[in-house]
């Protein structure tokens, strides 16, 4: 309980520096490595060397995660304080999505184009302002409800190696050439693991407004969980969040004001389930 507490306190004044020292760029730096020296050959050859990088990536987190069991007291207790804390990004993820509120239509760009993958050079106001949304709805899994909800099953082993994989969906989860087998293995395996914090999260959207936020999941087809959220936060919000070619969810039009309702939601269910994550781990001790 005092580990969460404190990596949570550490998260909210820290951020994600010292990025040189983040286990999540160390991640990145090692599936780069194997990225990069790779030569695409054929369909089966590009799956088994990704699973081997999965494997590599994750395997390196495990051991990460086990580091401070080596250390003296009160190093270990420090030590796991950290590494608990680098495994979410409560603060990152807010002030990511904060930058994004800016009249400047470029500027506007520029900073959307940081929390998501897709082209935004052509993007409209709306449609800058829905890919903000929907990248801070679907990133509650990711950066807050995952990671938490496998420490919690798992420990801080847990909590590493799911975001180590979260790292490499990130990375390689396309359906492009160069990723479509690489990547193949660690993007339904982070599926996999998303799916029940996924749920979770939509219990948290659920007393904003509940009949609606059941009826947005319900029709949330288009993904296996990445559009649970985004779904549950359009229905809150009664906006239309859209990705064009993937999916919809109606509502007005989104406004700048509206991703500051977004932050305000995101807020209370960040605080919602720690408080519940932390009761948890009373009635277990």
């Amino acid at each position: 309980m005092i580990e969460l507490l404190l990596a949570v306190a550490l998260d909210l004044v820290m951020g994600e520096y010292p990025d040189k020292f983040h286990p999540v760029v160390w991640f990145g730096k090692m599936a780069e490595v194997v990225d990069r020296s790779y030569r695409r050959r054929n369909p089966a050859i590009d799956f088994l060397v990704g699973v081997l990088c999965t494997t590599l990536v994750s395997t390196f987190a495990l051991l990460l995660s086990l580091t401070p069991k080596i250390l003296p007291f009160p190093l270990n207790f420090v030590a796991e304080v950290y590494l608990l804390k680098s495994s979410f990004a409560i603060k990152s993820l807010y002030l990511h999505v904060r930058r994004t509120i800016v009249e400047d239509l470029e500027e506007q760009r520029r900073a959307v184009s940081m929390i998501v993958s897709r082209d935004v050079s052509k993007l409209d106001r709306p449609h800058l302002i829905s890919a903000s949304i929907e990248s801070l709805a679907e990133n509650i899994v990711d950066s807050v409800t995952s990671p938490i909800f496998y420490y919690l099953l798992f420990g801080l082993s847990g909590a590493l190696v799911y975001r180590a994989i979260n790292t490499l969906d990130a990375m390689m989860g396309y359906r492009n050439d160069r990723y479509e087998f690489f990547g193949k293995f660690c993007a339904r395996l982070d599926d996999i693991l998303n799916f029940v914090p996924s749920r979770i999260t939509v219990l948290l959207f659920l007393p904003f407004n509940p009949r609606k936020v059941l009826r947005y999941y319900r029709s949330a087809r288009f993904k296996i969980n990445g559009d649970k959220p985004i779904a549950c936060m359009s229905a809150i919000l009664g906006v239309w969040l859209e990705k064009e070619g993937h999916y919809r969810f109606e509502g007005r039009e989104p406004t700048l004001k509206d991703v500051e309702r977004a932050l305000r939601i995101y807020t209370v269910i960040v605080v919602v389930y720690i408080a519940l994550a932390i009761l948890s781990k009373i009635k277990y001790i």
